[in-house]
């Protein structure tokens, strides 16, 4: 979706694109208008009242008429604006790119430089200037530029500084490129958002700071106009002719608020995270609206609840607002667990593995995320139901999630006591020295050295494996009964995968707690939990024993999953990858999403929506022909 498509789905974005259009097309056509001399004096009708013989708005104190000068003073005004903030932003911008570039010395100089120039008031800076090179309006821009360099010379260079540390620089460098290249072509595409943002913003700040040097008689001369000279003749006859001062005034009102309207579209629509259908603050918990109907077909089907079940999930379906309209990203997935029992979900990335973890505790993001069906019981209490209040009780108490990337879910200004010590609920009469050695007691139970030690740390200074330990800490902090890991060992070594897998299977013995585990890789799901669940496209293609899944999988995807994974022992297997990827939420093809992909499938697969059929033997199969591919196995 184009920057203009998604700026024109923002209201407030629209409204603010509309006013700016329309004060820069009067601009334009003022000289076409039939329109008085706007310097032209009639002391005679001097101060006439709005509606006027020939004079829309009425007239000022020497008779001139205020539409046409409104207008013409606005030509002037936007155009003062436009070219002060262009001016600021390019030189602001050379010096925050090349400061942050170059560094060492030539930041120090460009940076004290800039922190002269901040440490003058703003206005007095501005006059200082005006001053010395005389009234005018073009020295009254000249001076706003100026004072304008050092903001976007800081905010460009702190965003550049942590551009030319990535890798893609150092690549960049390795290739020979030239300096200028690099600034040209690696940083500055990554600077532009925020430098269009910021001017954008900018413009309306700059036609006011020219409004006000005009308005102290040290920017448009007369005869010519502009908004702030209005304002600065009006407010000599405000109180016999209110409406002198009153129509730049609402012009100037009207105008800087648009253009922050459009400067705030601006940057949503300029930012490549924001490219979903909907933008807006995320909100605490995912957005039920069951009964809605999503795009595609989402029946329901049989939960497969267990008595005494402590987590209950009944086709549950969460659907994600795209370009083309809403979609499900997981359809009717159903899963019962007791307590200590461990479920395992594999599957390729963009499955629907995360989705379906983020949508049991309603962490799954609106927008664009909406859970459009389902239910989640845990305890009785239906998840989806509760009110925002009940839903945070829930979550960490029956309920608590491990992140994938623990360094990016642990606050980087916190020390580690001090995070755990926030997840625990502390119970009556619970002081601070009882929660921080509560902290230190579960830094000691996942398996944490020297906990006195990590409890002084911040999260940078652990390595992968205990920041790791440190979130599971963090979730066991109030024993809950449903503990969802969502892929905790990618980016681990193997020995430390290994300690967080037995760390999970003690959690499990000595606790009690029922299991998620996320995972694509099928081998290690299999050694730790008791059942799996393989999802494809949003759906549960199989389900049931882990051991029955791994060492004889029904479906022909969980079949090609088993066989691309390397196994133990065994390094003259061949490893078989699965051709293709998986479809896109918003190009599921009809039928059995994985028939483009498999090689058994057969029109009967395409024809229409595959049910999740009962197997046996505790086993459920999204396949119509898996009796036949069974035989053939055997």
């Amino acid at each position: 979706m184009s920057v203009l498509a998604r700026l024109l789905r923002q209201p407030f974005a629209v409204a603010g694109l509309a006013l700016v259009l329309g004060f820069v097309a009067l601009a334009l056509a003022a000289p076409f208008l039939p329109l008085l001399d706007p310097n032209a004096t009639e002391p005679a009708n001097r101060l006439a009242a709005p509606g006027a013989a020939g004079h829309l708005l009425g007239t000022d104190q020497l008779g001139r008429d205020i539409l046409a000068r409104l207008i013409f003073g606005l030509r002037v005004s936007l155009a003062v604006g436009v070219a002060a903030t262009l001016a600021a932003a390019l030189v602001g911008g050379i010096i925050g790119l090349v400061a942050a570039f170059y560094g060492r010395w030539v930041d120090g100089a460009l940076m004290r430089l800039v922190d002269v120039l901040m440490a003058f008031p703003y206005l007095l800076l501005a006059l200082a200037v005006v001053a010395a090179l005389g009234p005018g309006l073009t020295n009254a821009a000249l001076a706003i530029a100026i004072v304008n360099v050092p903001f976007f010379a800081r905010a460009v260079r702190g965003q550049a500084l942590g551009i030319v540390r990535r890798d893609y620089v150092a690549a960049a460098r390795l290739a020979g490129f030239s300096d200028l290249r690099i600034l040209v072509s690696e940083v500055l595409p990554n600077v532009a958002p925020l430098l269009i943002v910021t001017a954008a913003t900018t413009i309306g700040w700059m036609i006011l700071e020219t409004a006000g040097l005009s308005f102290l008689g040290l920017g448009a001369q007369p005869p010519q106009a502009d908004l702030g000279s209005m304002l600065g003749d009006g407010r000599k006859v405000v109180a016999a002719a209110p409406h002198v001062a009153a129509a730049p005034g609402v012009v100037v009102f009207v105008l800087v608020v648009g253009l922050n309207l459009l400067g705030d579209g601006l940057r949503d629509a300029l930012d490549p995270r924001m490219k979903g259908a909907e933008t807006g603050v995320p909100q605490p918990a995912t957005r039920v609206e069951r009964g809605r109907a999503a795009s595609g077909t989402l029946g329901h089907e049989a939960s497969g609840a267990l008595a005494n079940s402590v987590l209950d999930v009944r086709a549950l379906s969460t659907a994600f607002a795209t370009p083309r309209g809403s979609f499900p990203a997981i359809r009717d997935v159903s899963f019962a667990l007791r307590a200590g029992e461990a479920l395992g979900i594999v599957g390729e990335s963009g499955s629907g593995k995360s989705v379906t973890a983020l949508s049991l505790a309603r962490l799954a993001p609106t927008p664009p995320g909406t859970i459009v069906s389902g239910e989640v019981r845990i305890g009785g209490d239906d998840v989806l139901d509760l009110s925002l209040d009940a839903l945070r009780r829930l979550r960490g108490d029956r309920i608590a999630y491990v992140f994938q990337d623990p360094l990016t879910t642990l606050n980087p200004l916190m020390r580690i006591d001090a995070q755990i010590v926030e997840a625990i609920r502390p119970g009556p009469g619970e002081g601070a020295k009882a929660l921080r050695a509560r902290a230190r007691a579960l830094m000691a139970d996942v398996g944490l050295p020297d906990p006195g030690r990590i409890a002084r740390a911040y999260p940078h200074e652990l390595s992968g494996g205990q920041r790791q330990r440190v979130g599971v800490a963090m979730a066991l902090a109030n024993a809950p009964d449903v503990l969802i890991a969502d892929e905790p060992t990618t980016a681990l070594d193997a020995t430390t995968q290994g300690r967080i897998l037995e760390l999970f299977a003690r959690i499990r013995r000595e606790r009690g707690a029922a299991l998620i585990f996320v995972s694509h890789d099928v081998g290690v799901v299999a050694h730790l939990c008791d059942r799996i669940a393989v999802m494809y496209a949003g759906e549960i293609v199989e389900e049931g024993p882990a051991r029955a899944v791994a060492e004889r999988p029904l479906h022909p995807y969980a079949a090609r999953l088993i066989a691309c994974a390397p196994q133990l022992g065994q390094p003259d297997k061949p490893l078989a990858p699965i051709p293709g990827a998986p479809p896109a939420i918003d190009a599921r093809p009809d039928g059995c999403a994985f028939a483009p992909r498999c090689d058994h499938a057969i029109d009967a697969c395409r024809a229409g929506p595959i049910p999740l059929e009962d197997a046996g033997d505790d086993r459920r199969v999204r396949c119509i022909r898996w009796r036949e591919l069974l035989g053939e196995a055997a």
